[in-house]
């Protein structure tokens, strides 16, 4: 049972650049857009990572912590590519692709490996900040936020970049009661660690014997 982890925010938040504490050894990135990293570091990265590439290299997995950068793309570009299909059917579609990926993680990966959907937000019409699907139809299917124990807010101030870890209303934010603080710095491996202590999951760096 394996644990997806979404990390919210616009553009430039700091969603990938909370990668760079991680080494090489210890994280996978699927890289969806093909972007290069904000960072000088080099770490293993899968560029054109669809669905199908995804969950082939979750299957039996060399690692236990992954990223996937930036995975509301996944519903974008398959959007994109059937644009031109009229009806609603395409819509339940997009939302169950999605699902499934997440329900993969949790059913076919061992119990401590760590998989991080660093995704776009955005806001409702009512103010609340939430994680950025494709409109309207696909939210009526899915609820992004609800297939997650653990939400992360990314946001910048002009000089420092943080997740906030609860919601206080306004955004989709939560984590289990004492295992974050309320706010902190976005450094995803200081967050993979307070995870693992947190359901005694191991420090993450052995590798797989899956």
């Amino acid at each position: 049972m394996g644990i997806p982890v979404l990390v919210i925010g616009e553009s430039g938040s700091g969603k990938s650049a909370s990668l760079r504490n991680f080494s090489e050894e210890e994280i996978g990135i699927f890289n969806v857009a093909s972007k290069p990293l904000p960072f000088r570091k080099r770490l293993k990265k899968v560029d054109n990572s669809t669905y199908g590439v995804i969950k082939k290299g979750l299957t039996n997995p060399k690692l236990r912590c992954y990223a996937i950068d930036d995975s509301q793309y996944l519903l974008c570009f398959a959007e994109f590519a059937r644009a031109k299909e009229t009806g609603y059917q395409k819509f339940t579609d997009f939302a169950l692709d999605f699902t499934n990926l997440i329900k993969f993680i949790i059913e076919q990966t061992p119990p401590d490996c760590i998989v991080y959907f660093l995704h776009h937000s955005e806001q409702t019409e009512f103010g609340k900040i939430k994680a950025k699907t494709i409109g309207k139809m696909l939210d009526n299917h899915l609820t992004v936020e609800g297939l997650f124990a653990v939400v992360l807010y990314c946001v910048a101030d002009g000089t420092n970049h943080k997740f906030i870890t609860q919601s206080d209303g306004s955004t989709t934010a939560k984590s289990p009661m004492d295992m974050l603080p309320l706010e902190m710095d976005n450094d995803l491996k200081a967050v993979d660690t307070a995870i693992r202590e947190y359901w005694g999951l191991g420090n993450g760096n052995e590798e797989s014997s899956t």
